[in-house]
């Protein structure tokens, strides 16, 4: 997904891209257990969950740091009222390896030119015409490390948004760190929300500098959380895999069972239970 596009060739750029609500909903099922399967959990920063948007089209600013990304844009959009329709731009190249995800109503763009910057426009525009609406956009562009510093987008957002009206932005800030288990976690900031009345009150510069640095203030806050690992600051959406596995895990198990206690696969408990002895 990218905020500086173009239309992918023979697109309709004033067209609504196509999805279907079914197959969409179907696919955040698989991807629940997906994450469920590859994460220690997923987790949202208690002060940072996602306020109640208004009614009127609503766009997620993500940053981008790792191929997880839309895959987690897609559980979290279960935090949302059931009849909204969600929609994200992904790099054409991408999207023709992964046909299917259209049905999903990702849309194909090509990146890197002034006409491309100007067919996202317009393209995001079809979808933000809709009330039901929400554009999910990994603004940066490109893979980029959650601890990079300033954060930067491109320039399709503040194009975006100095010619939309009545919408609401919310920036969400993504890490997926190793903490003490053996799979990592997922975690996740939401901003507070912004309203756009007038996006012409702004010129494109100074809103791409805006939703820079509001998202940053929330990537700033989910990592110091993260480097505090404590699970109490989060409140767990999914519940993954816990443990090391194999041989380990078994040894732990009897273990646990010769000392007459009730085994815990998670390592955060046990490592937590360990650091607190004398």
């Amino acid at each position: 997904m990218s905020a500086r596009a173009v239309a992918a060739p023979g697109a309709n750029q004033d067209a609504l891209p196509r999805r279907s609500d079914r197959f969409f909903r179907g696919f955040r099922k698989y991807a629940r257990r997906y994450i469920r399967k590859n994460f220690h959990a997923m987790r949202i920063d208690k002060g940072g969950a996602l306020s109640p948007p208004p009614d009127g089209p609503l766009i997620v600013v993500m940053n981008h740091p790792s191929w997880w990304d839309p895959m987690t844009a897609v559980v979290l959009s279960g935090l949302m009222p059931p009849e909204r329709a969600h929609y994200a731009p992904m790099d054409a190249g991408g999207l023709a390896q992964y046909r299917f995800m259209e049905w999903l109503g990702i849309f194909g763009i090509e990146l890197g030119t002034t006409r491309g910057g100007l067919a996202f426009v317009r393209r995001c525009g079809a979808v933000l015409a809709r009330p039901e609406s929400v554009l999910w956009i990994t603004a940066q562009g490109r893979f980029t490390d959650p601890r990079v510093r300033p954060t930067r987008f491109k320039d399709g957002l503040g194009h975006l948004l100095h010619r939309s009206s009545n919408l609401t932005v919310v920036p969400l800030a993504i890490e997926y760190p190793f903490w003490n288990d053996r799979l990592p976690e997922l975690l996740v900031r939401f901003g507070p929300l912004i309203p756009v009345g007038d996006g012409s009150s702004c010129s494109s510069t100074d809103w791409i500098r805006r939703m820079e640095a509001a998202l940053e203030v929330e990537q700033d806050r989910l990592a110091e959380a993260a480097r505090r690992r404590d699970p109490s600051a989060f409140e767990v959406l999914i519940g993954g895999t816990a443990g090391v596995g194999g041989a380990y895990d078994v040894g732990r198990r009897l273990l646990a069972s010769v000392r007459g206690r009730r085994f815990v696969a998670d390592h955060q408990a046990h490592q937590t239970t360990s650091d607190t002895q004398p």
